[in-house]
C-alpha cells in the first residue's frame, strides 16, 4: 500500500449489514447467503474466499448459534444473528460466539430483548469504532515511518511493511485477547445463572 488512503479504501471499513439492507420478510438459505455475498463481496480478501455457504450456516444451527428457523426461511432477527457471528468468527472460536450468543438467543425467544435495537446500537458503535481504527492506523503509519527513517536502510519500504504487519498483528492480539476475557466472563456469569 503506497499510502494511508489506499490502504483505508482497500479495508472497506464502511461494510456493515445495515437494518435496512435486510428485507422484512423472511429469507431461503440461498437468499441469505446472496444477500451476505453481495454485501461484503469487497471485503473478501481474494475471489475464491466465501463469505457465506450453506454448511457455514448449517453448522451456525446445528450449533445453536441462532434460535431455530421455521420452514426453511430465516427471519430477520436470523440475518441479525448470522451477521454478528459473521463478524465475530474471524476472531473469536465458534464455541466463544455460541457462548457469546446463548443469553442473547434466550432473550429474544423469550422476548425480552429487542434484537433489532440492540443491533442498530451495535452499527452505531462500529461507527465510532471506524472513526478510532482510522485515527490509530495513521499514528501507527506516521510512528512506523518515523521509525523506520532512523535505521537508514535502502529497503525502506519493505521494512515499513514488515513492521506495521507485526504491530497490527499484535493491537489485533490484544483485541482478541480481550474479547476472549469477556467471552469467559459472560461464561461465568452463566454459570451463575445454572447453579441456583
Amino acid at each position: 500500500m503506497k499510502n494511508k488512503k489506499e490502504l483505508m479504501e482497500a479495508i472497506h471499513l464502511d461494510n456493515q449489514l445495515t437494518l435496512e439492507d435486510m428485507p422484512d420478510l423472511d429469507l431461503y438459505m440461498d437468499q441469505v447467503i446472496q444477500l451476505f455475498e453481495n454485501k461484503y463481496a469487497s471485503s473478501k480478501r481474494n475471489e475464491k474466499e466465501k463469505v457465506l455457504t450453506k454448511t457455514m450456516v448449517n453448522n451456525y444451527a446445528k450449533g445453536k448459534l441462532f434460535f431455530p428457523i421455521k420452514d426453511k426461511k430465516y427471519s430477520k432477527e436470523h440475518m441479525i444473528l448470522i451477521s454478528m457471528i459473521y463478524q465475530m468468527k474471524s476472531t473469536l472460536s465458534i464455541s466463544d460466539v455460541k457462548q457469546t450468543l446463548n443469553q442473547l438467543n434466550s432473550g429474544i425467544t423469550e422476548g425480552n430483548i429487542d434484537l433489532k435495537q440492540l443491533y442498530q446500537t451495535y452499527l452505531d458503535l462500529m461507527q465510532n469504532n471506524t472513526a478510532m481504527f482510522t485515527r490509530d492506523i495513521e499514528e501507527q503509519i506516521e510512528a512506523v515511518r518515523s521509525e523506520v527513517e532512523q535505521l537508514e536502510n535502502e529497503d525502506e519500504e519493505y521494512l515499513e511493511q514488515l513492521l506495521l504487519v507485526a504491530t497490527f498483528s499484535s493491537m489485533s492480539n490484544y483485541y482478541r485477547r480481550a474479547a476472549e476475557m469477556m467471552v469467559d466472563k459472560i461464561g461465568e456469569k452463566g454459570e451463575d445463572k445454572y447453579e441456583a
